[in-house]
């Protein structure tokens, strides 16, 4: 971590994203859809208008994970089935900045999800058939490989959405 945690408000954003389930063991699936995200804004001539993110839906307690690998874009896109169309929700996220290496992510997450209900913060996520579900839980990679590639300096916001802001 590089600075406490803190709450600020979005404006909804449109994206376009690859949707992938997998567990951490196969995360190479994952991280292998960035390149074709944004080639498929290329060969579209769609700029992105904000860094890679990760948004996750569902964290299965067997180790499945339903998440999109998306790219914020200026204007809603249309998708063609492999690549969907989505936006980002606005309202109230909670907010930390996490500085290093993706693989130690999970002590910044940890520090995220106890600060907030400590501050009397409420996730917007809800439980259903045994699967904790979010409507917004972003990691943004603020880090561009291409100018930083020692993922050790790495920039990494988590955002949390806050309920009451569906």
């Amino acid at each position: 971590m590089t600075n406490e945690p803190t709450v600020e408000t979005r404006e909804e954003r449109p994206y376009a994203a690859i949707p992938i389930t997998a567990p951490l063991r196969e995360w190479d699936r994952v991280n292998a859809l960035v390149p074709e995200v944004y080639t498929w804004l290329r060969d579209r001539g769609v700029p992105p208008a904000g860094p890679l993110f990760y948004r996750y839906w569902t964290v299965d307690p067997r180790g499945d994970i339903s998440l999109e690998v998306g790219v914020p874009v200026g204007a809603p896109v249309t998708g063609d089935g492999r690549v969907i169309a989505g936006v980002i929700p606005g309202g109230r996220y909670a907010t930390l900045l996490h500085a290093g290496h993706p693989d130690r992510l999970l002590e910044s997450l940890t520090a995220l999800e106890k600060w907030g209900p400590a501050q009397g913060l409420r996730w917007d996520n809800r439980h259903e058939d045994g699967h904790e579900v979010w409507g917004g839980r972003f990691e943004f990679y603020l880090s561009d490989p291409a100018v930083q590639p020692d993922m050790d300096k790495w920039s990494i916001e988590i955002a949390y959405r806050l309920a009451g802001d569906a």
